[in-house]
């Protein structure tokens, strides 16, 4: 080898930074590279190729064919020329180039006759490595071989550039999808500290809309009542907006008569028509009675439009109307239409009425209130449905918002509701571990008012010594106390005491998920708050019959898996195969990690297990990892974290059951 002078380009710092950006310095082997190198050293007809790069000190290859080594000292390398170049570089005999005559790699080593290679220049400039051919005899390339060369070369770094854009995107959606969880997180701990008042408000008033009143006081009732539906009705409109967005709101399919539905809206909406407008609910003649759907979307649909309408209706008339407008063996397709002779909307505005916080005009919410959610949760229920809401409006001449759902047929002929004291449950005694001294209060009388026994602890630790010595045929459990919470109380109870006794859950709060957890860790029925007599009676019934009593089961969904199969069913067995040997395991060390308080590995297995268990779409274990892993990094574990990892290793156990099964 010549002692001559080591060629450095003359920006090699910036060189060596745009290298650095591609992070593909000591990566794994990779087909796309691998087969650009088999492709040129095809094309050229030579044993030896390679795809390589150059940073301070070292070539290294990230594809070869023929070399055998994985790097080489940067001083040794004929590249280190090629980087100085801005085309391709060709020695056609190397014998008789006085450069490398006597180099080692010539004489002996690869016996290098002939090279050629072109530099892997940036979008930016920077030659970062070079894609090179290398024979034992003397020869030259013609054009065509030089056109490869140099076209292969440029799809070797616009692959670079996809790996990084899809990296950046990765990081991108990886923040995204912790500001999704921040927020959802901080909307259900808002609706947590407004549904608990006004879970008290509305319980009261309802109790008190029970007594005996006078026409003075029944009409106070009657306005605090419509106050606390419309707090109510922002709350969740929040709340749906956060799920439809985590794509955790769902559309039920349960039979429901759909005539009494909507007569009951009516009845609901009623006290809202002001003195000059006529409020109208016309039904097809050939409209079906009972339907399968999900009836309290279709509620909170009609809700939203016909509360609308009536809001920006001060005089004229507002109509719902439902036509049947099709018929299959299997499905009815229903019209549903509200319209209004109210303000109307601009023309120009209502390409945007859909759109989230947004009303027609900024005076609009001065004079009328209103978030700006509610057609825009309106517009994503109905395309939940799949279908399309659309509206037709003029300024001042009022709107018509229609849309089209296809509802199976039912044969199931529905019963009115029977009164809250008509189910007949015998003296029931029931144990209440609730900590809020109001929602106690409200609790004690609704119970005594169904004509139950009732005992209350103040928390989780309390509700079980009060259950070790009394017979109860219930619990009611709130999930947020201090000592104890409900999840950890209904885990000691299923699996220390080894009790079989019924639990509903009782909860202000709306983390996403949570409903399944509570199902998931033993508890037998949800109630949300502020919840309605006739929905806490309901769960009490459900959950006292064995026929009314289910088990939710856990789902694993392989669409996912598919899609990335693309048929090749071997690949799906052997995916499920590898979920099946090693998450579990894993699920084991997080635990032990935990109990170890080693922060750092807890957060790296639950970096590593939430990538499978996304390929097999189980959303709330990923969300749970999620928190566990940002838990991690702050080094700051909440209270409930040791049962979110009990409760993983337990479901990843089930999940295995039924992927053994498939």
């Amino acid at each position: 080898m010549n002692t001559q002078e080591q060629p450095i380009p003359h920006n090699e710092l910036e060189r060596l930074a745009a290298l650095k950006r591609y992070n593909i310095l000591d990566t794994l082997p990779d087909n796309a590279f691998d087969d650009a190198t088999k492709l040129v050293s095809y094309i050229c007809g030579v044993p030896i190729a390679h795809i390589s790069f150059i940073d301070e000190n070292r070539q290294w290859f990230k594809s070869e064919i023929g070399i055998g080594v994985s790097e080489v000292p940067r001083e040794i390398t004929f590249c280190r020329y090629t980087i100085m170049e801005s085309e391709i570089v060709e020695i056609p005999d190397t014998h008789s180039n006085e450069r490398f005559k006597d180099d080692p790699n010539v004489t002996g080593g690869l016996k290098v006759r002939f090279y050629a290679g072109v530099p892997l220049t940036t979008p930016d400039g920077y030659n970062i490595g070079t894609i090179c051919v290398i024979d034992h005899v003397a020869k030259e390339l013609d054009e065509n071989q030089r056109n490869s060369l140099t076209i292969i070369g440029k799809h070797v770094i616009n692959q670079l550039e996809l790996i990084t854009k899809n990296i950046e995107l990765a990081a991108q959606k990886k923040i995204a999808d912790r500001a999704v969880f921040a927020k959802d997180s901080f909307l259900a701990n808002m609706s947590h500290e407004i549904r608990t008042p006004l879970n008290a408000i509305i319980g009261f008033t309802d109790l008190l809309a029970q007594t005996k009143l006078d026409a003075n006081q029944r009409d106070y009732i009657e306005s605090v009542q419509i106050a606390e539906e419309n707090l109510l009705l922002i709350v969740n409109d929040i709340l749906d907006l956060s799920k439809i967005e985590s794509g955790n709101l769902t559309i039920e399919t349960q039979p429901f008569n759909l005539k009494n539905t909507l007569k009951h809206l009516y009845d609901l909406l009623k006290i809202k028509v002001q003195k000059d407008v006529e409020f109208n609910l016309f039904l097809d003649a050939d409209m079906p009675e009972n339907v399968i759907g999900d009836q309290g979307r279709l509620n909170q649909i009609l809700m939203n439009l016909a509360g609308n309408a009536l809001k920006f209706t001060e005089d004229g008339e507002v109509t719902v109307s439902v036509k049947k407008v099709a018929e299959t063996a299997d499905n009815y397709s229903l019209r549903f239409s509200v319209k209004d002779t109210g303000i109307g909307i601009q023309e120009d505005k209502l390409k945007t009425i859909f759109e989230r916080f947004t009303q027609a005009e900024e005076s609009t919410t001065r004079k009328f209130g209103g978030t700006g959610l509610g057609l825009n949760i309106v517009k994503q229920l109905v395309e939940l449905q799949n279908s399309t809401i659309h509206v037709k409006s003029k300024e001042g001449r009022g709107s018509e918002f229609f849309f089209v759902l296809t509802y199976k047929k039912s044969n199931e002929i529905e019963t009115e509701d029977e009164t809250l004291s008509g189910y007949n449950l015998g003296k029931l005694n029931i144990l209440l571990c609730e900590d809020n001294i109001l929602n106690q209060k409200l609790v004690k009388n609704v119970i005594y008012n169904f004509g139950f026994e009732l005992d209350i602890a103040e928390n989780g630790e309390i509700g079980i010594g009060l259950l070790s010595k009394n017979k109860y045929d219930l619990i009611l459990m709130d999930l947020q106390m201090p000592v104890k919470d409900g999840y950890q109380t209904t885990a000691y109870i299923r699996n220390e005491m080894n009790l079989s006794i019924p639990i509903i859950a009782m909860t202000a709060h709306s983390l996403v998920g949570e409903q399944q957890l509570c199902f998931d860790v033993g508890m037998d029925a949800y109630v949300p708050k502020p919840f309605k007599q006739p929905v806490l009676l309901e769960a009490i019934k459900t959950v006292l019959t064995k026929e009314g009593k289910t088990e939710p089961k856990r789902k694993v969904n392989l669409s996912f898996l598919e899609e990335m199969a693309c048929g090749d069913t071997a690949f799906i067995k052997e995916m499920i195969q590898l979920f099946i040997e090693r998450i579990p395991n894993e699920a084991a060390q997080m635990q032990k990690a935990f109990h170890n308080n080693d922060n750092e590995s807890v957060k790296n297995i639950s970096h590593n297990m939430k990538s499978s268990v996304d390929i097999f779409m189980l959303k709330d274990l990923s969300n749970y990892l999620t928190i566990i892993e940002e838990e991690a990094k702050s080094g700051h574990f909440s209270t409930d974290t040791s049962d979110k990892i009990n409760f993983l290793h337990r479901e990843i156990i089930e999940v295995v059951k039924i992927l053994k099964a498939l």
